[in-house]
């Protein structure tokens, strides 16, 4: 396909400073998270996410994944194909050589249309190693690659040391987005922590540009005490719940059955 499908969530998140309009409490929300513990944690999920592929059947790859528009197959592929991209980020920061993570969105599209009909033996073996060729040089990355600025495929620029939280939400979301059985509950406590404020934020400038205006509301997680006021104003509703069945109602992974309170029409990603 040439462009992502339709759907509420994006692939990833460009790194967010606070906005106008967006309170969170109750949490820190910084990224204090040392590169080489999300580097751990990456190494983790993929180990997750491994497992969960060889359990897969073939006839399980090119039936649809829970992003319309895509089977497990272009999921599969564009994991693999992410983690080129940041591959290539790594080796930015690591020579300063201006190495863009894709070469540009329609090569990147069309490398996730030409690799989602692979058989399973081939995109456990793409994503297998192509994991592992990213592990290998976050693990070896010299501390000044945390320092150095790179860019994001959006051309928003970044510390190094944003990247491997970059890989980790992949890995993390498209496991889930694969449909094979790990869900948003599996997902571990601190990476909830983390992007449950990234999430409330990006989702606030999203609805800051939509031609539909977003009434301001609040979400409180229950196991957490972290609260955010997502749009401009003073909130009407608060929708509350766990913090990961929150996070994947923000992202999109989530119709928010699971919570409480009166649910407002998210507006849509772009």
């Amino acid at each position: 396909m040439g462009a992502e499908p339709p759907h509420p969530a994006r692939r990833g998140f460009a790194p967010r400073t606070p906005l106008l309009g967006v309170r969170v409490g109750g949490v820190n929300s910084a990224e204090t998270a040392a590169p080489v513990d999300v580097i751990d944690q990456v190494a983790e999920g993929t180990v997750r996410l491994l497992e969960g592929i060889r359990g897969m059947s073939e006839k399980e790859v090119g039936e649809p994944s829970l992003l319309p528009g895509w089977t497990r197959g272009h999921v599969l592929a564009h994991i693999a194909r992410n983690a080129d991209s940041l591959v290539n980020l790594l080796t930015w920061a690591r020579t300063g050589v201006v190495t863009p993570q894709y070469a540009s969105v329609s090569v990147r599209d069309q490398d996730i249309e030409d690799g989602a009909p692979r058989g399973l033996a081939e995109q456990l073996a793409d994503v297998d190693a192509t994991a592992a060729k990213w592990l290998e040089l976050a693990r070896t990355a010299p501390e000044q690659s945390w320092t150095a600025t790179v860019r994001n495929r959006q051309g928003g620029e970044m510390p190094g040391s944003f990247i491997p939280w970059m890989r980790l939400r992949e890995v993390e979301i498209h496991h889930v987005d694969l449909g094979i059985g790990y869900q948003p509950a599996d997902w571990p406590e601190s990476f909830v922590t983390r992007l449950l404020p990234e999430a409330a934020i990006d989702l606030t400038k999203v609805a800051a540009k939509s031609e539909t205006p977003t009434t301001a509301f609040a979400v409180s997680a229950t196991d957490t005490g972290f609260t955010a006021t997502i749009g401009a104003g003073e909130p009407d509703r608060t929708v509350s719940g766990p913090a990961n069945v929150l996070l994947a109602w923000l992202l999109g992974r989530s119709v928010g059955a699971d919570l409480s309170g009166q649910l407002p029409v998210l507006p849509a990603w772009k």
